[in-house]
Protein backbone atom coordinates (compact mmCIF):
# COMPACT_ATOMS: atom_id res chain seq x y z
CA UNK A 1 0.00 0.00 0.00
CA UNK A 2 1.61 3.46 -0.75
CA UNK A 3 1.25 6.52 1.43
CA UNK A 4 -1.66 7.92 -0.88
CA UNK A 5 -3.82 4.63 -0.35
CA UNK A 6 -6.44 3.11 2.66
CA UNK A 7 -9.04 5.44 4.12
CA UNK A 8 -8.42 8.84 4.85
CA UNK A 9 -9.14 11.48 7.51
CA UNK A 10 -11.32 14.45 6.52
CA UNK A 11 -12.65 15.96 10.16
CA UNK A 12 -10.50 17.14 12.79
CA UNK A 13 -12.67 15.16 15.60
CA UNK A 14 -14.59 12.39 14.09
CA UNK A 15 -14.25 9.49 12.72
CA UNK A 16 -14.01 9.99 9.25
CA UNK A 17 -16.07 8.32 6.53
CA UNK A 18 -14.42 6.83 3.38
CA UNK A 19 -15.11 8.31 0.38
CA UNK A 20 -17.52 6.63 -2.16
CA UNK A 21 -16.64 3.95 -3.82
CA UNK A 22 -16.73 4.19 -8.04
CA UNK A 23 -19.56 2.95 -9.46
CA UNK A 24 -18.80 -0.84 -10.20
CA UNK A 25 -20.73 -3.91 -12.08
CA UNK A 26 -22.29 -6.37 -10.44
CA UNK A 27 -20.89 -8.92 -12.24
CA UNK A 28 -17.65 -6.92 -11.96
CA UNK A 29 -17.70 -6.61 -8.20
CA UNK A 30 -18.23 -10.71 -8.05
CA UNK A 31 -14.71 -11.17 -9.71
CA UNK A 32 -13.18 -8.57 -7.78
CA UNK A 33 -14.38 -9.95 -4.23
CA UNK A 34 -13.68 -13.55 -5.88
CA UNK A 35 -9.86 -12.67 -7.06
CA UNK A 36 -9.62 -11.24 -3.46
CA UNK A 37 -10.71 -13.72 -1.42
CA UNK A 38 -8.33 -16.60 -3.60
CA UNK A 39 -5.50 -14.25 -3.27
CA UNK A 40 -6.66 -14.45 0.42
CA UNK A 41 -6.44 -18.04 0.99
CA UNK A 42 -3.17 -18.52 -1.19
CA UNK A 43 -0.93 -15.35 0.22
CA UNK A 44 -2.69 -17.20 3.40
CA UNK A 45 -0.91 -20.56 2.68
CA UNK A 46 1.86 -20.06 0.58
CA UNK A 47 2.89 -16.62 1.13
CA UNK A 48 2.39 -13.96 -0.69
CA UNK A 49 6.26 -14.06 -2.65
CA UNK A 50 4.89 -17.66 -3.29
CA UNK A 51 1.67 -17.03 -5.30
CA UNK A 52 1.58 -16.41 -8.90
CA UNK A 53 -1.41 -14.45 -10.42
CA UNK A 54 -1.74 -17.45 -12.81
CA UNK A 55 -2.43 -19.76 -9.24
CA UNK A 56 -4.43 -16.91 -8.19
CA UNK A 57 -6.92 -16.59 -11.77
CA UNK A 58 -7.05 -20.56 -11.87
CA UNK A 59 -8.07 -20.44 -7.66
CA UNK A 60 -10.77 -17.59 -8.63
CA UNK A 61 -11.74 -18.77 -11.48
CA UNK A 62 -11.09 -16.30 -13.96
CA UNK A 63 -8.58 -15.23 -16.60
CA UNK A 64 -5.35 -13.96 -16.14
CA UNK A 65 -6.34 -11.21 -17.88
CA UNK A 66 -8.88 -10.47 -15.61
CA UNK A 67 -6.66 -10.29 -12.94
CA UNK A 68 -3.83 -8.35 -14.69
CA UNK A 69 -6.40 -5.91 -15.93
CA UNK A 70 -8.04 -4.89 -12.68
CA UNK A 71 -4.64 -5.47 -10.23
CA UNK A 72 -1.86 -5.05 -12.67
CA UNK A 73 0.55 -7.29 -10.72
CA UNK A 74 0.75 -9.23 -7.63
CA UNK A 75 1.57 -6.27 -5.54
CA UNK A 76 -1.81 -4.28 -6.86
CA UNK A 77 -3.55 -7.18 -5.81
CA UNK A 78 -2.09 -7.36 -1.93
CA UNK A 79 -2.44 -3.65 -1.99
CA UNK A 80 -6.35 -3.92 -2.66
CA UNK A 81 -6.59 -6.84 -0.88
CA UNK A 82 -5.37 -4.66 2.76
CA UNK A 83 -7.21 -1.96 1.56
CA UNK A 84 -10.39 -4.11 1.09
CA UNK A 85 -9.79 -5.85 4.55
CA UNK A 86 -9.29 -2.31 6.61
CA UNK A 87 -12.31 -0.80 4.80
CA UNK A 88 -14.46 -3.56 6.48
CA UNK A 89 -13.09 -2.71 9.99
CA UNK A 90 -13.81 0.73 9.32
CA UNK A 91 -17.30 0.13 8.41
CA UNK A 92 -17.49 -2.16 11.57
CA UNK A 93 -16.14 0.72 13.46
CA UNK A 94 -18.45 3.41 11.91
CA UNK A 95 -22.02 1.72 12.01
CA UNK A 96 -21.30 -1.73 12.93
CA UNK A 97 -22.81 -3.24 16.13
CA UNK A 98 -21.11 -2.79 19.96
CA UNK A 99 -18.14 -3.68 20.78
CA UNK A 100 -16.72 -2.44 18.30
CA UNK A 101 -19.54 -0.02 16.90
CA UNK A 102 -21.19 2.61 18.94
CA UNK A 103 -23.58 1.48 21.78
CA UNK A 104 -20.81 0.53 24.75
CA UNK A 105 -17.91 2.16 26.52
CA UNK A 106 -15.33 3.19 25.08
CA UNK A 107 -12.59 1.31 26.88
CA UNK A 108 -14.81 -1.90 25.80
CA UNK A 109 -14.29 -0.42 22.49
CA UNK A 110 -11.02 -0.04 22.49
CA UNK A 111 -10.67 -3.32 23.56
CA UNK A 112 -12.45 -4.42 20.61
CA UNK A 113 -10.59 -2.82 18.12
CA UNK A 114 -7.24 -3.74 19.79
CA UNK A 115 -8.09 -7.47 19.13
CA UNK A 116 -10.10 -7.27 15.76
CA UNK A 117 -6.91 -5.25 14.67
CA UNK A 118 -4.58 -7.79 15.34
CA UNK A 119 -6.59 -10.81 13.95
CA UNK A 120 -6.18 -9.15 10.86
CA UNK A 121 -2.38 -8.32 11.30
CA UNK A 122 -1.65 -11.44 12.10
CA UNK A 123 -3.68 -12.90 9.40
CA UNK A 124 -1.98 -10.41 6.84
CA UNK A 125 1.27 -9.51 8.53
CA UNK A 126 3.45 -9.81 5.36
CA UNK A 127 1.18 -7.60 3.64
CA UNK A 128 1.52 -4.74 6.43
CA UNK A 129 5.02 -5.49 6.62
CA UNK A 130 5.29 -4.72 2.98
CA UNK A 131 3.43 -1.41 3.00
CA UNK A 132 4.43 -0.25 6.24
CA UNK A 133 7.84 -0.50 5.05
CA UNK A 134 7.63 1.03 1.59
CA UNK A 135 9.70 3.70 2.56
CA UNK A 136 11.02 5.13 5.92
CA UNK A 137 8.24 6.39 7.83
CA UNK A 138 5.75 5.13 5.97
CA UNK A 139 4.11 3.39 8.58
CA UNK A 140 2.73 6.83 10.16
CA UNK A 141 2.04 8.52 6.70
CA UNK A 142 -0.50 5.98 5.36
CA UNK A 143 -4.02 6.80 5.38
CA UNK A 144 -5.51 3.91 7.72
CA UNK A 145 -2.81 4.73 10.24
CA UNK A 146 -4.52 7.74 11.04
CA UNK A 147 -7.97 6.87 10.48
CA UNK A 148 -6.69 4.36 13.39
CA UNK A 149 -5.41 6.99 15.74
CA UNK A 150 -8.41 9.14 15.40
CA UNK A 151 -10.49 6.36 16.30
CA UNK A 152 -8.19 5.99 19.23
CA UNK A 153 -7.81 9.53 20.26
CA UNK A 154 -11.56 10.18 20.43
CA UNK A 155 -12.26 6.92 23.08
CA UNK A 156 -9.27 7.48 25.44
CA UNK A 157 -11.00 11.57 25.39
CA UNK A 158 -13.88 10.11 26.39
CA UNK A 159 -12.81 7.45 28.87
CA UNK A 160 -9.29 9.56 30.18
CA UNK A 161 -10.27 12.94 29.76
CA UNK A 162 -6.97 13.83 32.13
CA UNK A 163 -4.71 12.02 29.18
CA UNK A 164 -3.19 13.43 26.42
CA UNK A 165 -5.34 11.43 23.90
CA UNK A 166 -3.43 11.96 21.06
CA UNK A 167 -0.15 10.78 22.43
CA UNK A 168 -1.98 7.68 24.39
CA UNK A 169 -3.38 6.56 21.17
CA UNK A 170 -0.21 6.48 19.45
CA UNK A 171 1.24 4.43 22.63
CA UNK A 172 -1.43 1.85 22.03
CA UNK A 173 -0.75 1.39 18.39
CA UNK A 174 2.78 1.21 18.51
CA UNK A 175 2.37 -2.76 19.68
CA UNK A 176 1.21 -3.26 16.19
CA UNK A 177 3.57 -2.35 14.06
CA UNK A 178 3.94 -5.34 11.62
CA UNK A 179 7.81 -5.50 11.85
CA UNK A 180 7.11 -6.08 15.56
CA UNK A 181 3.85 -8.46 15.54
CA UNK A 182 6.45 -10.31 13.01
CA UNK A 183 9.63 -11.08 15.24
CA UNK A 184 7.32 -12.11 18.10
CA UNK A 185 5.61 -14.51 15.95
CA UNK A 186 9.18 -15.27 15.42
CA UNK A 187 10.35 -15.72 19.15
CA UNK A 188 7.71 -18.00 20.11
CA UNK A 189 4.52 -15.52 20.85
CA UNK A 190 1.21 -17.07 20.29
CA UNK A 191 -1.66 -14.33 19.04
CA UNK A 192 -3.50 -15.37 21.87
CA UNK A 193 -0.71 -14.38 24.13
CA UNK A 194 0.07 -10.83 22.20
CA UNK A 195 -4.09 -9.64 22.42
CA UNK A 196 -4.08 -10.78 26.67
CA UNK A 197 -0.71 -8.59 27.21
CA UNK A 198 -1.88 -5.68 24.98
CA UNK A 199 -5.29 -5.59 25.90
CA UNK A 200 -4.25 -5.72 29.99
CA UNK A 201 -2.04 -2.90 29.29
CA UNK A 202 -4.83 -0.85 27.56
CA UNK A 203 -7.53 -1.80 30.34
CA UNK A 204 -5.27 -0.65 32.89
CA UNK A 205 -4.34 2.64 31.32
CA UNK A 206 -7.78 3.87 30.48
CA UNK A 207 -9.18 2.66 34.01
CA UNK A 208 -10.23 5.94 35.59
CA UNK A 209 -8.06 6.34 38.65
CA UNK A 210 -5.37 3.79 37.92
CA UNK A 211 -2.96 6.91 36.86
CA UNK A 212 -3.31 10.79 37.14
CA UNK A 213 -2.46 12.97 34.02
CA UNK A 214 1.28 13.04 35.53
CA UNK A 215 1.57 9.39 35.23
CA UNK A 216 1.58 9.05 39.59
CA UNK A 217 -0.79 6.62 41.23
CA UNK A 218 -4.05 7.88 42.38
Amino acid sequence: MDDSTGPKSVSPRDLPVVGAPRPERADARRNRLRVLEAAERLFTEHGVKNVSLDAIAAEAGVGKGTVFRRFGDRAGLAVALLDEREQELQAKLLTGPPPLGPGTSPVVRVLAFLDAYLNLLDRHVELFMDSENASDGARYRIGSYHLWHRHLSHLIESARPDLDADYTAHVLLAPLAADLHNALRNQGFGLDRMKTGLKAVAKDLLSAGTFTSRGRSA
